[in-house]
């Protein structure tokens, strides 16, 4: 069922615009359907801030449970913002006062950019453990992005992350390793699953924790795995929400980095540029090349150009998931949304009060 455009957010005009069904505020309070309120913690940089709101929205509305979605975005203070940003913030988004005092039935935390090798030592961490503490005792189940899962995984089992020898970086072939799992109905076997990391939480950081693991790649190790519970912690370390110019527009940034004398020529992310993908942009860097031995200005990155020869090999997956993931909430979750669970339900053992198989 649909997202409801419940406040002026304009990623619900965005979304509608893709061809997304919006139900408008008045058409929802006409059905007679239960719903579902899903916070987002966006805690991203302001160049991907609402690229990542649309993300994570667009795999909600793409859910085929049987149940309204009102998503409530917020964020945490110590973030680097800009004026425009912050301003973005103040209109269309909650204050965790309201979040508090009316209640989630799930949560979902983004990434975020780091500056310290430490993370306890980020402006935004304690803030972030606050969030997480209360989730703990009033939210059923919070799902957790890249940076997210190393933060939770520090601040509740003390494990800190590996730094990684090299950036993991690219569209890496993965494996269920938990197919019984209800979290992976109907998800094959093998699907892609992008990462984008300089830092790690190994198999066997998780397995020391108790989590159990769920999908993990040979190449770029684990990336789901849920809390010792089964469910009311899920963790990814890659990104099923992007879109097929993600990395794209990734690697532009560090190309520019390079023309800036910032760093030296990137690779491309592994297993995403095709060969097309890869003439168009060796075509771009050739003329760039020139055109800074002329002491000219760059040439735009072709951006419009690649996109066609890229491949979305993981979108059919991250939906399944979500699917599932929002299918489990709306079984174990109370109709009162600043309760946890539905009477019956063991907070210790949620997956043993599901109604069906």
């Amino acid at each position: 069922m649909p997202i409801v455009e419940h406040t002026p957010l304009p990623s619900f005009r965005d979304l509608r615009r893709e061809g997304q069904t919006v139900l408008t505020l008045a058409e929802a309070q006409r059905q007679d359907i239960r719903a579902l309120h899903i916070g987002l913690l966006n805690m991203m940089p302001d160049a991907a801030f609402g690229v990542t709101e649309q993300q994570f929205m667009r795999l909600i509305g793409g859910s085929n449970q049987i149940a309204q979605f009102y998503v409530h975005p917020f964020t945490v203070e110590g973030l680097p913002r800009s004026e425009a940003t912050r301003a973005y913030i103040a209109r269309n988004y909650e204050d965790i006062a309201t979040i508090h005092a009316e209640g989630l039935d799930a949560l979902i935390i983004t990434g975020a950019n780091v500056a310290n090798p430490r993370l306890e030592l980020e402006p935004f961490y304690k803030p972030l453990t606050e969030i997480i503490g209360w989730a703990g005792e009033h939210v059923t189940s919070v799902l957790c992005s890249c940076l997210a899962t190393h933060a939770l995984m520090k601040f509740l089992h003390g494990i800190d992350r590996t730094p990684l020898p090299r950036k993991q970086w690219g569209v890496y072939s993965h494996r269920v390793v938990a197919p019984g799992h209800p979290l992976l109905r109907g998800v094959n076997t093998r699907f892609d699953v992008p990462h984008s990391r300089y830092n790690a939480i190994t198999r066997e950081q998780f397995e020391a924790a108790g989590l159990t693991i769920l999908i993990e790649s040979a190449e770029a190790g684990v990336h789901a795995a849920v809390s010792e519970d089964g469910f009311r912690r899920i963790y990814f370390q890659g990104h099923p929400e992007y879109d097929a110019n993600s990395l794209l527009k990734e690697y532009k940034r560090e190309v520019l980095r390079y023309y800036n004398g910032e760093r030296d020529i990137p690779p491309f992310p592994e297993h995403y540029v095709s060969e097309r993908a890869a003439a168009v942009i060796a075509r771009y860097l050739q003329a760039a090349h020139d055109a800074r031995a002329a002491g000219a200005p760059l040439p735009d990155f072709p951006e419009a150009d690649v996109v066609p020869f890229l491949d979305n090999t993981w979108a059919d997956t991250a939906r399944a998931m979500f699917d599932n993931w929002l299918g489990l909430v709306y079984q174990l979750t109370n109709m009162d949304r600043r309760l946890p669970f539905m009477d019956g339900v063991d907070p210790r053992r949620p997956l043993d009060g599901l109604t069906s198989g």
